[in-house]
């Protein structure tokens, strides 16, 4: 089945989708860092590097499969939640005019958490609504990729699935509850020395209490308002755009050398993307910010695994 994707940023949803066995034969993605990474690991073929606003959908060619992690900063609890009266959380309207002319048999849409309970539940009634109004069927869900993913990381998002067939919606389940197998220190390895970069110093700040409370090398802390403090269960916390724009919001670890920020790549492993992912020509602040902002690989294919179980005979889609 062939998949257009919206929002595509630097192909997290993509890539689950395309491990599930989906064609992705058109993305778009406004934003030139997260372009550049998107290229650097799908190619250049089938991405459109543009405002969503200047798309006519009659140029994109044909798809089965419409998928969006449209922007969650209007509806996110870390930011200001000004919802559809910020410019980025109208820009939901803009999946609306595309599906309207294309009518993909599939939508998948993903956000945080809070999209349902922003302006109490008036903003999410929009979005179910509208789905609702061009003769799509709804399911949606909160999964926690601690859960769903098999990562060491909390991270609760909203999936969205609708479905114009209602058999399929009725044969569609997400999927269950899994034993996480990947721990913490699977993925971060303190005998390597990494770039000065990355690491505190005299000079930092909080270095004082850092040294006092950082000293577990199985453990994974994090800076926040009250000071240093370690994370329950040797697990993640939500990794967030913030790290980008405040580098203390990077959650940090003790390894042989010294107290250290985690890495761009080591926050790309905690959202499950494989090892041959890699950053290449942006900043340093932008890759986090990239991190941040994507989406938790091995949920994404599960739940495309199960979409894809719902359709039944694939030949009734684009071949």
């Amino acid at each position: 089945m062939k998949v257009c994707s919206l929002f595509s940023g630097i192909g997290g949803i993509d890539l689950g989708f395309q491990q599930a066995g989906f064609d992705i034969v058109w993305a778009n993605e406004f934003d030139h860092d997260a372009a550049t990474t998107y290229r650097v690991n799908f190619g250049d073929k089938h991405l459109e590097e543009k405002d969503i606003r200047e798309i006519n959908p009659r140029d994109i060619p044909d798809f089965d499969v419409l998928v969006a992690g449209f922007p969650c900063q209007p509806f996110s609890i870390v930011g200001m939640q000004k919802g559809f009266k910020d410019p980025r959380g109208n820009l939901f309207f803009e999946i609306g005019r595309i599906i309207d002319v294309k009518r993909p048999p599939i939508v998948f849409l993903e956000n945080v958490e809070n999209l349902i309970e922003h302006d109490d539940g008036k903003t999410f009634l929009v979005i179910y609504n509208t789905l609702a109004q061009f003769g799509y069927a709804v399911k949606y869900k909160v999964l926690d990729s601690l859960e769903y993913g098999n990562v060491p990381q909390h991270r609760n998002r909203i999936f969205i699935v609708a479905f114009l067939d209602y058999n399929q919606c009725a044969r569609f389940n997400y999927p269950e509850p899994i034993e996480r197998t990947v721990q913490l220190n699977d993925i971060l390895d303190r005998r390597v020395r990494h770039d000065d970069i990355y690491y505190y110093n005299a000079s930092s700040f909080y270095y004082d209490e850092m040294l006092k409370t950082v000293t577990d090398k199985r453990a994974l802390y994090k800076i926040n308002d009250h000071g240093v403090s370690p994370r329950k269960h040797f697990i993640c916390p939500t990794l967030t755009a913030n790290m980008g724009t405040y580098p203390d919001r990077v959650p940090i670890i003790k390894d042989d050398y010294g107290i250290r920020k985690i890495t761009p790549l080591e926050c790309l492993a905690l959202q499950g993307f494989p090892n041959d992912f890699v950053f290449k020509g942006i900043l340093l602040n932008s890759a986090y910010k990239q991190c941040g902002n994507s989406v938790v690989v091995p949920v994404i294919r599960r739940i495309a695994e199960k979409i894809k179980d719902s359709c039944g005979d694939n030949s009734l889609y684009l071949p």
